[in-house]
């Protein structure tokens, strides 16, 4: 599944990507490379994202990306991009059949119609998920050819934001290849991790990130709903700062070794968060009639135990975390080796941008 905002030199194959998913609080950012008919993970980096209020500049970025390339060191200047929750609209809606390019204009003169607001100074993309005939209702019985449609995951960004992007990254020294809309970056990456469940059950992906969490529910292969909620890992830490009245920092320390005599405090956060996910997989099962197998947690809370038995117990679904790495070769340096599996699911969102330029 692709989804560029920006794609550039289309139909070249690209050997080596770097993806840089530009978080509230960390920016996770991974080197992927083709070989041997595979994919190699050749080095990750986390560090902490810079603060601004509210739109980044291109020289903030700039700033930024050049301390991630120097940290990776990549042997490519290709870099992809990605667009946190609240920098990107994203909806799947019906469409007339028609070229990409004709149908961002129509997205663009019509966004009321299709994404239910107004977007003035917007840029808009979409990844075709399904063609299909929508028969002529008004005459039960009658063969006819019906309205060409199609199904289109839609997203939308602001102009200016997307000029930033590209500024700061020609800045640092990089080319701007992709800009992704963050939530689509576990599904690429779950596709090559898990195929056999990727093609064959109803899923639900669950991301949780700073400041929001994404769920998006497959049905064999096809992302049928997606939806973001505003609670993520910051109200956690908030959360526990508050209750063992420590500062912000020490609680976001022993956040994920948290002991059992904070659960309640977590719970607080939790269980609204399980709720408003449940309420996402009623809506889908109702719709198609089918039940969601299982949960696949993905963010740094996710190797939190407490997290993940609480968002089990709320979803009434089986919740376990996954290895967005499990497909790649690890060609990473040796003193990252270690820590590769405790950081693995904070990097679903950068591995899948990669994938999606490569």
């Amino acid at each position: 599944m692709t989804l560029p905002f920006l794609k550039k030199s289309a139909g070249t194959k690209r050997d080596q990507m770097l993806a840089v998913d530009l978080g509230n609080r960390t920016t996770k950012a991974v080197h992927l490379a083709r070989k041997d008919g595979g994919m190699a993970l050749c080095g990750y980096a986390l560090l902490d994202a810079p603060i601004f209020e509210r739109e980044m500049s291109a020289d903030l970025l700039a700033e930024h990306l050049k301390a991630v390339a120097q940290a990776l060191q990549p042997k490519t200047k290709l870099v992809a991009l990605t667009l946190s929750a609240n920098d990107a609209v994203v909806r799947s809606v019906d469409t007339p059949r028609l070229p990409m390019d004709d149908l961002r204009s129509v997205l663009k003169h019509n966004s009321r119609t299709y994404l239910q607001q107004e977007l003035p100074g917007y840029v808009f993309d979409g990844h075709v998920m399904l063609s299909y005939v929508q028969p002529d209702a008004g005459k039960p019985g009658q063969i006819t050819a019906g309205l060409q449609k199609q199904r289109v995951l839609v997203a939308a960004a602001r102009s200016q934001q997307v000029t930033n992007y590209v500024e700061g990254a020609k800045a640092a020294g990089l080319v701007p290849d992709h800009i992704i809309p963050g939530m689509v970056g576990p599904v690429n990456a779950f596709e090559l991790a898990q195929p056999e469940v990727f093609q064959n059950e109803s899923v639900a992906l669950v991301d949780i990130g700073f400041k929001h969490s994404s769920i998006c529910v497959l049905q064999k292969g096809e992302l049928v709903l997606s939806r973001i909620v505003a609670l993520g890992g910051d109200r956690l830490t908030a959360s526990l700062s508050e209750s063992m009245n420590i500062s912000y920092a020490e609680a976001e320390g022993i956040k994920v070794g948290m002991p059992q005599e904070v659960q309640s405090a977590l719970e607080s956060v939790l269980v609204p968060l399980g709720r408003e996910l449940r309420a996402s997989i009623d809506f889908f099962e109702h719709q198609q009639d089918k039940v969601v197998s299982r949960v696949f947690i993905s963010g740094g809370s996710a190797r939190s135990d407490i997290v993940m038995n609480t968002m089990q117990a709320e979803l009434m679904v089986e919740c376990k975390t996954w290895d967005p790495t499990r497909f790649l070769q690890v060609e990473v340096p040796p003193q990252q080796t270690t820590d590769l599996a405790e950081v693995a699911p904070q990097l679903a969102v950068a591995i899948g941008a990669a994938l999606t330029a490569l």
